[in-house]
């Protein structure tokens, strides 16, 4: 074989190796550019998203701020309905010209409130109202809108009352349950009353009354109370 016959053959035999390689080089160079193109796609998602962040932080202060204040006024209108609510139902038992006052205050992300009487303009405390009758009222009304609150799916409507009308005079007790009466009533829940005051004055604003009477022997006789034997009583005294 001469030296040209041998060149020849060598070129013969490195072509198909030289185009196999090509080939290799090719697929690998269309995968690498199906990555880049998977890249360039997963940038675009990445810098769509930072640039959503970046808009969202961006007024995230504002929107906490008017959040905020949304809280605050919704919780200074609810305030005012207790205001006016507690306002006509002391004004309805005492008979008096006084005024419920509740004022909040919003400091270091906590919410307290004061609650104190107005007579004629003058603030007055409550515990202290009227040998403690203010202060009967004022924590029935309260409870009557904390229970209006509760999740009813946890919290079954009702509501015990023990000796809220401790301080009131007699004649003021009726005036009191029928507020309690009608609250129950619009607001669907029940309320038990307990009270050392005489049982004629549930009578009139209460589905039922029972007199809780000493028993020799046997502890305490629970005994229904109605209106006909409040009547004989009367006739007979």
């Amino acid at each position: 074989m001469t030296e040209t016959d041998f060149s020849i053959e060598t070129l013969i035999v490195e072509e198909p190796q030289r185009a196999k390689a090509l080939a290799a080089i090719s697929k690998r160079a269309q995968g690498l550019l199906g990555q880049q193109q998977e890249l360039l796609r997963a940038q675009s998602e990445v810098t769509q998203q930072l640039t959503e962040v970046n808009d969202f932080l961006a007024i995230s202060d504002a929107v906490t701020d008017a959040l905020d204040k949304l809280s605050h006024d919704v919780f200074q209108r609810q305030l005012s309905d207790i205001e006016k609510t507690i306002t006509k139902a002391l004004q309805d038992v005492l008979d008096q010209p006084i005024e419920f006052e509740a004022v909040a205050s919003f400091k270091n992300n906590a919410t307290s409130v004061d609650f104190s009487i107005l007579r004629g303009g003058n603030q007055e405390d409550i515990m202290r109202g009227q040998g403690g009758s203010v202060a009967n009222v004022v924590s029935v009304g309260l409870r009557l809108f904390a229970i209006a609150t509760l999740d009813q799916r946890r919290h079954r409507k009702f509501l015990v009352l023990d000796e809220q009308d401790c301080w009131l005079h007699p004649s003021l007790v009726p005036r009191l349950t029928k507020i309690v009466q009608e609250a129950g009533t619009a607001l669907g829940f029940q309320v038990l009353m307990i009270s050392h005051h005489d049982v004629s004055n549930f009578l009139r604003h209460a589905d039922r009354v029972y007199r809780l009477a000493p028993d020799r022997g046997e502890g305490v006789r629970l005994e229904l109370v109605t209106s006909d034997e409040i009547a004989l009583q009367q006739r007979s005294t």
